[in-house]
């Protein structure tokens, strides 16, 4: 099975959300289609035309939009006057229902990757009539575990890297939470401070795939680098602005409120989330949900396994009512 033909979006627009900011939005595809929401990662990645070829163009109406302060929304987060205290999951989660609302839409799948998993599942948990099914890759839950395992525990797989990476922040601040730590420096307002985090943020988020360092494409990219290492870390360092009063692991304590929503979670073999057993977990958690496990690949919704399997799910869920 291969992807979808490459296709453009028939409208796009800013939409005014308030706080400031205004997040830009696509659609694609069949204007009288199934509609589809599509989530990016990171947080702070941005949406790209890939995505687009997951989906049937003949029976979707494709959504996809840059989440607050990344892509093409303004303003950007690696503008250093650009206020983060408006960008948390709760502002993201109200911003899908404002432009849910703005394109006429009652109901709609919803797709995520990574961070965007962490995204949809809590809208589908906040929001449950709204969503037809979730369909997710790189499945994460925003939990303190998965923060702690991929800034801390990995360490010890590449230790090199690691030391490098911890050896950036302040020696009072190195055996703590580092994402946080991290963030302080990315709010620094000296600008070399803040560049030197961010790159020695994405030098690690490099270390932990199989390819050399500064290899990513995307990190050469000084306004990119630092508007998403800004935007990780703050997520990151405030438990992904998830916390309920009680304590870590909300989106998995409260995976019954996903009952009656179909769901597939595709999830490469050899993803390090999978140390945690996360994603074994919310799938036994979530009735109804299905868990396909792609052998030989890691966190990458672009291997062609995943792909295949992503385009297998919104194909089977494209002739469901």
């Amino acid at each position: 099975m291969s992807l979808h033909p490459e296709i453009e979006p028939y409208e796009t627009g800013m939409l005014d959300v308030g706080d400031g900011n205004h997040v830009y939005w696509e659609t694609c595809g069949n204007p009288d289609g199934k509609p589809a929401l599509v989530l990016h990662g990171g947080p702070g990645s941005g949406c790209t035309p890939y995505f687009r070829r997951l989906f049937d163009p003949a029976a979707y109406r494709i959504v996809l939009l840059d989440q607050r302060g990344c892509g093409r929304s303004t303003p950007h987060a690696s503008r250093h006057d650009t206020d983060m205290s408006v960008n948390t999951t709760a502002h993201l989660i109200t911003d899908l229902e404002q432009l849910r609302r703005h394109l006429g839409i009652d109901r709609w799948l919803v797709w995520g990757v990574s961070w965007g998993s962490v995204l949809g599942l809590r809208y589908a948990q906040t929001h449950p009539d709204a969503v037809t099914e979730l369909v997710l890759t790189g499945v994460a839950t925003g939990s303190d575990a998965e923060v702690a395992l991929l800034t801390r525990g990995l360490g010890r797989v590449f230790p090199d890297a690691f030391e490098r990476f911890r050896s950036q922040v302040p020696a009072a601040e190195r055996d703590g939470n580092l994402a946080a730590a991290y963030n302080r420096l990315l709010e620094s307002p000296d600008a070399e401070v803040r560049a030197r985090a961010a790159r020695a943020w994405t030098d690690w988020e490099t270390a932990m795939i199989p390819a050399p360092p500064r290899s990513v494409e995307r990190y050469e990219d000084p306004e990119f680098r630092m508007g998403f290492a800004r935007t990780v870390t703050h997520y990151w360092g405030n438990g992904h602005f998830l916390g309920d009063g009680n304590g870590d692991g909300v989106i998995l304590r409260h995976a019954h409120l996903l009952k009656g929503i179909p769901g597939t979670l595709v999830q490469g073999a050899l993803d390090f989330g999978n140390l945690l057993g996360i994603v074994w977990r919310l799938h036994h958690a979530w009735p109804g949900s299905e868990l396909v496990i792609v052998g030989d690949t890691g966190h990458n919704a672009g291997a062609a396994a995943t792909a295949e399997a992503l385009v297998a799910a919104t194909d089977r869920y494209a002739r469901r009512l």
